[in-house]
This record gives C-alpha cells, structure tokens and sequence, in this order.
C-alpha cells in the first residue's frame, strides 16, 4: 500500500461507516425500499466500474427479448440531460449516455430510458410502456429506494471485491463483506476460456457464498471483425493498416490482449472510463491519425466509445469498433439462464 493510500485509509473507513450505517437503515426499515409487481432485475457491483455490466444487460436482453416485453432503465452516466428521458431514434449518447445509446442502437424492440433516481424512473416507464413485463437496472446495486426481484453481483476475475479496500483507498463502495450478502447471483467476469474446478472452489471459498446465493463464471466474447460506419473488416486484415486505438473504459486491458494476439500493432490514446470528449481531445485525436504510416488506416475504439465519438467531428468513416459479448462458462450457462427464465416467469 502507497504512502498516499495509508494517508487516505482513515477516510476510507468513515466512508464505510457511514455506507454501513445507511444500508442498516435500509435493513430496519427505517429508509423506505420500493418493490415493484413486475420482475426486476439489476445488474451491479461494489467496486467503481470496470467489471461488465453493460454485456451482461445485453446477455439479459438476448435470453429474454423473444418472450417478453424488456425495459432497461439506467443512470445515464455522463450524460448532459437531467431527469427521466425515453432513448427514441433522435437519441445520442449526449441526451441518454453511452450505454444505454449502445442497447438502443443494438435492440430496436426493446425500451430504454434513463433516471438517476430509479422509483422514478420505473413509475414513469410502466406509464409511458404499461406493456412492460420485465425491467433491467443498470448499475443500480447501491440504489437501494428500489428493492429488485433479483440481483446480479459482478466482480472481475482479476479484482475480485475481496481483494479490494473501500473508496478512495480502493474503489469499494461499500463494505464487501456485507454488501454481497444481498446478491441473488454472483458472477465472476472476465475469466479465463477456462477455469478449474478447483479454482471455482477456491474462489467460492473467498468470496464466502451463502447458501442462497449461486456462483457463475463469465468470459468475454470478442468479434473477429471490427465495424465501421460504411464497412466491416477481419482482425487478420487489419495487419495491414495503420491503427489508432482510442479508449474512454475502465480497463482497455483484455482488448489491448486481444489485439496484439493478432500481432496487430498500433498507438493507444487512453482516456477515463465515460470520458467527455472535447474538443481538444478531437483535435489530438485526428492529429494522431493524421500521423499514422499506413495509407490504409483507422480509429479502432470500443462499442462504448464508438457512439460517442461518432457524435464528435472525427470522421465517422474512419471509426470502428470491436464488438463484444459475454458468455457463461460450461454447463452452468443452462443453469444461468433457466434461473433467469424461472424468476422472470413465475413474477
């Protein structure tokens, strides 16, 4: 632990007191929580970023979206309107934020709205779309004003909430210990292809499940093409190009893997997760492209990223991005899902 971090460390502990303190109140009783009569699930965690929620929501969305009538409802992180707002074919990621633009753009049947305040939010959703059967929170595991049907926790496989320490010494929002006791389902994310039956023992043992909890492992899936505006090209014929990577995510790491497993090479611009992209940002942007070797070149960025830099005056015909998804590992996928399936059903 740094010197800075021990400095901050007795911050970190009022900040988890008084986290300790508001749930407590939430338990008592003594702050009011919100159920709903519909299937709600939220997708979390307790760190700060980082852990995938948005590919798990669209994992969700995939699993469900043939049989019901999905919402999604989220904070609209980073976004420069305020109050609820329905994501319609005007949208950007300026008005909604860019997650919530990315499920609008992905799925045409589904709904998508943003509130920070999610009884709000959800009130507003079923009067506007009283069709609505199932609702799927973003990031909402700490907003606890609505208690969700069920709760997804996800933790990384590589930074797992027991190794981590409360904000700002770490990036915990909240005690581990006692906030992973409300999830309903723990997922382990951004694993390995595969992982041993020892090592899932292993990590269940840490993480301390409880009997009423269920433990999954989840991978991320990544496209053997990249998408542009105008055109889609193979990872193998990007050896060709010249490539300027952009990222605005928490951890660019396992993309960054992904790409030199290809022996692919290019510059990285790394920017902060959500990141605002000014106008100084553009112009560093489209000089950096404008010094790359290659006659053949591009911006590669991620699915997050590409739909708010399109927005900016970088040209959209150089931008593209490699989509991902996230996959259950193993026969616990079936698992997975029919426990999804079945709360959705029966509420």
């Amino acid at each position: 632990m740094t010197v800075i971090k021990i400095l901050l460390l007795p911050i970190s502990i009022l900040y988890g007191f008084i986290t300790f303190i508001r749930n407590k109140f939430f338990d008592f009783g003594w702050f009011k929580s919100k159920s709903f009569s519909l299937p709600i699930i939220s997708v979390g965690n307790l760190s700060m970023g980082g852990t995938g929620k948005s590919p798990h929501i669209e994992y969700l969305i995939r699993l469900l979206k043939d049989n019901h009538k999905i919402s999604t409802l989220s904070r609209g992180y980073g976004r420069k309107t305020k109050g609820f707002l329905i994501a319609d074919k005007f949208s950007n990621a300026t008005d909604i934020g860019d997650e919530p633009m990315q499920f609008k753009q992905k799925f045409n049947n589904i709904n998508v709205a943003v509130d920070a305040k999610r009884v709000n939010g959800i009130k507003n959703l079923l009067k506007f779309y009283s069709d609505t059967d199932v609702i799927l929170l973003d990031d909402a595991y700490q907003h606890r004003q609505v208690n969700p049907g069920f709760k997804i926790l996800l933790t990384p496989y590589n930074d797992l909430y027991v190794d981590d320490f409360m904000l700002p010494t770490g990036r915990l929002r909240e005690f581990a210990s006692i906030g992973s006791k409300r999830a309903d389902v723990i997922v382990v994310t951004k694993c390995n292809d595969v992982i041993s039956v020892e090592e899932r023992n292993s990590i269940k043992q840490k993480l301390n499940i409880q009997l009423n909890q269920s433990l999954f492992f989840s991978k991320i899936i990544y496209s053997d093409k990249v998408i542009g505006a105008n055109t889609t090209l193979s990872l193998k014929e990007l050896t060709k190009y010249s490539i300027l990577l952009v990222t605005g995510i928490a951890n660019p790491t396992p993309l960054i893997n992904r790409l030199k497993g290809y022996d692919l090479s290019f510059k990285h611009l790394k920017f902060n997760d959500h990141h605002d992209f000014t106008n100084n940002d553009v112009n560093k942007i489209e000089s950096e492209y404008a010094n790359l070797h290659f006659d053949k070149k591009i911006v590669l960025t991620t699915e997050k990223d590409f739909v708010r830099l399109k927005a900016t005056t970088v040209d959209n015909s150089v931008i593209m991005y490699l989509p991902i998804a996230i996959e259950i590992i193993g026969d616990d996928k079936l698992i997975f899902d029919e426990k999804i399936r079945s709360y959705v059903e029966k509420n």
